[in-house]
């Protein structure tokens, strides 16, 4: 077997142990920097690198960290799995998107456990599940955006394997698989890729200290190292999608930027298996730039995150001004109705929150409404609270009623969050389960004292490192089988029904979509087609003037409502929402 490692940091020798027996590698004499040897070797091998006279450390590349990032890698054989099921053929035009942790999904915690609930998802008419990051990790429990490995799965959920009968079992039941990688940070415990190379630079700084080198001297590789931990995704994992996390932290001051690298590698990968891949951005940039074709003179990203829809609906059902939530909060519907046709609502307008202007608009009639993400809730915005508290605690089961209403229905592809489907009153908290006592501490300390800023009391904010606080989070299903949490799933699973059924409901026309809404009384109608969709987001029944053809069907609604009288007006009750058609 070839073991190869890029150590420019060696000076004179990099050695392999392999099963406890050191081999010394050889230089590459085609490539600069890397070491070469081929030893003997089979699945489930442990085996780690020394690097002159420095420690055995795991592999950069390690596939498999069975003792976690602290211990040796393991070889991984990809092609001893053998797969049953085709991936589906399935576009990001007509996708519903449920995002996932698997460390609080199930009670169990692991991907086995998850395949086995998939059967719930793909009766909901879920398309694709979005998976948070499963990267290795010190400890057990944790979100996954502190992974040190990004070749591995995460141990504890089960390792590759387990990965690829999750992926099996989704692509069975007619499923696409994302997965969430992050590629603008390292975990702060248990990376020691600085042991081998130049994979951090000092040249630019970021939230988590030293930059990902995607442009300093060495970055070439460093580049080829995360590229290719990318395609191995897809490749190795059939994994259908990628979401890329943060990308604006992503600091890259190349003519060619490591995204649109990353953009050509994976359509290439596409044409190559004739699949869908596909890379989805989490961007703060409010950028169209970000998911505009390269060869437009974009990125070249298939689609990315919209924030600005979520804080717009954030705002408009719970009413919270507070943070980034300030200027939408000025007229909420009037900020939810921009995000329906324009997409960004800081499009070149003022922020309060940056103190400066933002954003850019979106061309309306060139781009296709797939190329962005609306939700109502994500892990970020609910476990970012100081108490992870969702939607259900803040607002009535007629508003959840109305946010699944304006998500699913929505031009935006729709992404729901685990249990948001039911109204789970769950809490999804920040949880941590870091080895070192050090920085366990720190961040504990760090949690609470950022929200005791705020004016919370720090003894109310969970403690990250209580194994507590992560069984908090776990989903309970029991809530199903009772009202109000029934009567949303069915709620749910009627909307997206529509959505699978009414090409009206997938179309891509930004330019079509039109919308009428009054801010005193806090409703909002908008047209896809020959669909209307209202909400009443009110205390009050809402009397809108819709105007009326004479052929309105109601084809779903929270409460019943009748179609346009001969006046032309409908008239929705107190926090509800209706679907029509007039065709």
């Amino acid at each position: 077997m070839l073991f190869e490692v890029w150590a420019p940091n060696a000076r004179d020798r990099v050695t392999l142990e392999l099963n406890g027996t050191g081999h010394p590698l050889e230089r590459d004499a085609e490539r600069d920097d890397w070491w070469t040897g081929v030893v003997p070797a089979g699945d489930g091998d442990r085996y780690g690198f020394a690097v002159d006279d420095g420690p055995v450390l795991p592999d950069p590349r390690s596939r498999r960290l069975p003792d976690g990032p602290d211990g040796r890698s393991a070889v991984v054989d990809h092609s001893a799995y053998a797969w049953r099921n085709e991936a589906p053929k399935l576009r990001l035009r007509g996708a519903v998107l449920y995002e996932l942790h698997v460390g609080t999904f199930t009670s169990e915690g692991t991907l086995d456990a998850a395949a086995g609930r998939l059967g719930e998802l793909a009766g909901l008419g879920i398309t694709h599940v979005e998976l948070m990051p499963l990267c290795p990790f010190p400890g057990t429990w944790g979100w996954g955006y502190d992974g040190v490995a990004p070749w591995a799965v995460h141990e504890p959920y089960g390792g590759p394997e387990a990965l690829k009968r999750f992926v099996d079992a989704a692509h069975g039941l007619g499923m696409g698989v994302v997965l969430d990688v992050v590629h603008n940070h390292l975990g702060p415990s248990g990376n020691y890729l600085p042991a081998f190379g130049p994979y951090f630079t000092d040249t630019h700084h970021t939230p988590w200290g030293a930059a990902v080198n995607l442009d300093a001297p060495g970055s070439d590789e460093v580049r080829a190292y995360f590229l290719g931990s990318a395609l191995a995704w897809l490749r190795d994992y059939r994994i259908d999608g990628l979401r890329l996390d943060a990308v604006h932290a992503l600091a890259d001051t190349r003519a060619l930027t490591f995204l649109e690298e990353l953009s050509a590698a994976v359509d290439e990968l596409a044409r190559e298996q004739g699949r869908q891949h596909f890379l989805i951005a989490e961007s703060d940039m409010g950028d169209p730039r970000t998911t505009t074709p390269r060869a437009l003179g974009g990125v070249g990203l298939h689609a990315q995150w919209n924030d600005d829809f979520h804080h717009a609906l954030h705002t408009a059902l719970t009413g919270e001004a507070q943070g980034y939530y300030a200027d939408f909060a000025r007229a909420p519907i009037a900020a939810l109705a921009k995000t329906l046709t324009h997409v960004f609502f800081h499009d070149g307008t003022y922020s309060s929150f940056r103190g400066r202007h933002h954003g850019r608009p979106v061309d309306r009639e060139r781009t296709p409404a797939h190329r962005f993400l609306g939700y109502a809730q994500t892990h970020d915005q609910i476990g970012n609270r100081a108490l992870g508290d969702r939607l259900s605690a803040s607002v009535s089961p007629g508003l959840l009623a109305c946010a699944a209403a304006l998500v699913l229905t929505g031009p935006s592809v729709p992404m729901l969050f685990m249990g948001e489907e039911w109204g789970a009153t769950t809490p999804w908290q920040y949880f941590t389960d870091h080895t070192d006592p050090e920085l366990a501490e720190a961040v504990r300390r760090g949690r609470r004292r950022e929200f005791a800023e705020h004016g919370w009391d720090e003894n109310e904010v969970p403690d990250p490192q209580d194994r507590a606080t992560r069984d908090r989070s776990v989903l309970d299903r029991t809530e199903r089988e009772e009202d109000p949490h029934r009567r949303l799933l069915a709620w749910h699973r009627e909307l997206i029904a529509l959505r699978r059924t009414l090409p009206d409901l997938t179309d891509p026309d930004l330019g079509g979509v039109k919308v009428a809404y009054d801010e005193e009384d806090r409703w909002l109608v908008f047209r896809r087609g020959d669909l209307r969709v209202a909400v009443n987001l009110g205390k009050e029944p809402a009397v809108i003037p819709l105007g009326s053809n004479g052929r309105d069907r109601v084809l779903a609604a929270w409460e019943p409502v009748d179609p346009p009288a001969e006046d032309g007006v409908l008239r929705v009750p107190a926090e509800s929402a209706v679907v029509l058609s007039d065709g």
